[in-house]
Formats: structure tokens, sequence, C-alpha cells
């Protein structure tokens, strides 16, 4: 995995890439990680980790634009549990969560993607066996051993009036 790139953070708002030597927006942030990249923003000042904050206004930014992103009920238990429940929820279990639905969801696209095939191919075998079962017809047709064969009595077996002549 990439070492994360480092970002300063300075009291103007402005993000400074150590690698790049350059200011970056939250977009381009948001862009970096998107690619695969990893961030560390630390207060120019202070020294502090500011990665969480950082990357939640990358995500509030996007949802204003958007103007969604998490339901509103949602976000009221965020306000009225934020300290208690809620913290414990986000640091233990939504990460495992989405890790396991994008897991959950990449194994099932995968399995519908090979049933699709075998769909196809199933179709295909099945017309390609229809096409090759007329000459199965024409054997039926020559053979004699797979006519009915019907003798005078079975076919005369069960009436009335034949019951009535024996």
């Amino acid at each position: 995995m990439q070492e994360a790139v480092v970002l300063k953070k300075y009291a103007n708002r402005r993000l400074y890439d150590t690698e790049k030597s350059v200011y970056v927006t939250l977009q381009e942030v948001a862009d970096g990680i998107r690619r695969g990249r990893q961030v560390k923003v630390v207060d120019a000042q202070t020294k502090e980790d500011v990665t969480a904050f950082i990357l939640t206004q990358i995500v509030l930014e996007e949802a204003k634009n958007k103007n969604a992103l998490l339901p509103a009920p949602l976000l009221h238990m965020i306000i009225q549990f934020g300290d208690n429940v809620l913290v414990e929820f986000f640091e233990n279990y939504l990460q495992q969560i989405i890790q396991s639905y994008l897991a959950h969801k990449t194994a099932f696209e995968e399995q519908f993607r090979q049933w699709i095939g075998a769909g196809m191919n199933l179709s295909e075998m099945a017309r390609r066996t229809m096409s090759d079962a007329s000459g199965l017809k024409t054997l039926f047709d020559i053979n004699p051993f797979f006519k009915p064969v019907y003798s005078k009595e079975s076919q005369g077996a069960g009436t009335d009036k034949d019951k009535n002549t024996k």
C-alpha cells in the first residue's frame, strides 16, 4: 500500500501537499483519494492530526453539491447522540459494515456475471441440441424397434363389442 501523502493545513484553510510542494483544493484531495491515495493532514502550526476533520469537510462539500448525504432522521440522531452511542458505532462498526457490503456486492456482481454467462452457454447448447435432434427423428422413423406395435387384440381390448363376441 502506498504511503500516505502528508498535507499541511494552514490557518487560512489552505492545504499544502508536501509531496508535490503545491497548494491543493479539497476537490484535488478527494480526487487523489478516489485514485487510491491515503492522506494525512496535520495542522501546520500545532502539528495536530486533523485528517478526520478535512475528510469530513470533503464529504460535506460533496453532500452540499448533491444536496444530500445522509437522511435527515439519521442526522438528527447523530446530533442527539453524537458523543455517546454514535461515536462508538462509527469507530467500531461502520467501517466494517461498509467493507463487508463492498465485498458482498463485488461477490454478487461476479456471481451474476457467471450466471449470465452460463445462461448464454445453456441457450447455445439447447439450440445445438435441438438442431442435432433431427437425426434422432430419422432414427425413430426407420428403426422398427422404436415403432409402437399394436396387435388386433390390444387395439380392440376394452370395448363392449369385443367382450360380447368372445
